[in-house]
């Protein structure tokens, strides 16, 4: 990580500007959807993205926009650097994370569900596949996966030839399409599996729980030391079973709320009027083959508002 530099400089700028010089408030914000998605895809977490997004502003209000042909190539290189720099950060962070590591959950507006492809990039499995590569890899596959950034400029953000970017991303495709789900579930799928695993929550019924289970399901929990949660995945229908149990005394109550999860349909667990859990799943053959928990408080603070992503 210490080759990306800090600093990110518009070609020709020469610093502070004047207020007539000063770029438009208007065009930065437009685009900030797009910038925090960029940053959240490389973060996972809102608050680090947001951070990235202020400091790209700050930048940006430095800049005298005539030095600056294409205002979205050039904040999106900001964004990027600044992700990657943040990343040394958080992988000290994570390196002392008790128990397993999942993105912050964020819920969504309904239009991007309409954008497949969006959804999927920051579906909870697809962060996942992003985490086991290399951050130079991550940020190369997202933009030119997820935001079709010509390599050229995809070269000029991470400070390597366009050559170099070509080969990085065409490594990091290979990586991920071995670890992605072999078959991508349409929504009307996704959404009726989910119903059948909120159903059988709601009623309690180990039957139903039975019945929508795939046999070798994963369950992958986050409470951050803070919240119960299994210290490591839990494979296999009888041991999530064991581990639902467990954590779910009989007298709780809990209100099992729908909600757009990155696009894609998900689950906020209110119990007595405050967020417990949201749980997001991989659906296979009709059947839950993965299980998402997240209980760790810090990354349930954001769920009050949707959030809006572009690309």
């Amino acid at each position: 990580m210490s080759d990306v530099p800090d600093q990110v400089d518009a070609p020709g700028a020469t610093g502070a500007t004047d207020a007539a010089d000063a770029p438009d408030p208007a065009e930065f914000e437009a685009l900030r959807p797009l910038l925090f998605t960029v940053a959240y895809e490389m973060l996972e977490v809102a608050a680090d993205a947001e951070d990235v997004v202020q400091e790209a502003w700050l930048r940006w209000s430095r800049v005298d926009p005539s030095t600056v042909r294409d205002e979205r190539a050039y904040l999106v290189r900001i964004v990027t650097r600044l992700a990657l720099n943040r990343l040394r950060t958080v992988a000290r962070r994570r390196e002392a994370y008790v128990g397993p590591w999942l993105p912050e959950p964020l819920v969504t507006v309904p239009d991007v569900a309409e954008d497949v492809e969006l959804a999927e990039s920051v579906s909870t499995a697809m962060l996942l596949v992003l985490g086991t590569l290399t951050p130079l890899e991550r940020a190369v596959f997202v933009l030119r996966e997820v935001f079709d950034v010509p390599y050229e400029e995809i070269a000029e953000g991470v400070d390597r030839t366009p050559a170099a970017v070509r080969q990085i991303a065409h490594r990091a495709r290979e990586h991920v399409s071995a670890r992605r789900p072999r078959r991508q579930v349409d929504r009307a799928e996704h959404e009726a599996v989910l119903e059948k695993f909120r159903r059988a929550a709601v009623t309690g019924d180990i039957g139903g729980l039975v019945d929508v289970l795939a046999p070798d399901v994963l369950l992958v929990t986050d409470g951050g030391g803070v919240r119960k949660a299994a210290l490591h995945p839990i494979r296999g229908r009888d041991k999530v079973l064991r581990f639902i149990a467990a954590v779910t005394p009989p007298d709780m109550v809990v209100d099992w709320q729908v909600a757009l999860v990155g696009g894609m349909p998900g689950l906020v667990a209110v119990v007595d009027g405050v967020v417990d859990s949201v749980i997001t799943i991989d659906p296979v053959d009709g059947l839950v083959g993965s299980l998402y928990l997240v209980r760790n408080p810090d990354k349930l603070s954001g769920l009050q508002r949707e959030v809006r992503l572009a690309r």
